[in-house]
């Protein structure tokens, strides 16, 4: 079972590569975009959060994202003071041409299990995902060879 799972990571990290590359970008900007496909318009410092990236390191992303043509900052309708980074129709277009056939296959694929099973397999991600973000946060900050 763990080498399905460390299979399925490899895989999605070669897709995510291949991504970033038909967009352009680096990985880091790839992630920030699927936080803002995932969540909507977000403030930086709530994409920043999102992210895990410091503030200045976001500043940096969204200048990237923008200079690319995929994202872009614009005003808070309902607030005028916050600024919003939201994705381009560009970076939407492409985000559908890239994800949009994973997807389809995907959901055929879940369309074979029965409700049970898909309740196994949501609760069995659902605790892999805490435990990745468990140990990503234990790493967070780690001084690299200090043991």
């Amino acid at each position: 079972m763990t080498k399905a799972v460390q299979d399925l990571q490899d895989a999605t990290d070669v897709l995510d590569e291949r991504a970033a590359r038909r967009l352009a970008i680096n990985r880091t900007d790839l992630r920030c975009l699927s936080r803002l496909s995932t969540h909507g318009p977000l403030t930086a410092s709530e994409l920043a959060t999102a992210a895990g990236l410091t503030g200045g390191a976001m500043t940096t992303v969204i200048d990237r994202l923008e200079r690319a043509g995929l994202a872009e900052r614009r005003r808070d309708a309902a607030d005028r003071r916050r600024v919003l980074v939201r994705l381009t129709e560009r970076a939407e277009r492409m985000s559908a041409e890239i994800w949009g056939p994973v997807l389809a296959d995907a959901q055929v694929e879940l369309g074979r299990f029965s409700l049970a099973e898909l309740a196994v397999i949501e609760r069995f991600l659902s605790l892999a995902l805490k435990n990745q973000q468990e140990h990503a946060e234990r790493l967070r900050g780690a001084v690299p060879g200090a043991g």
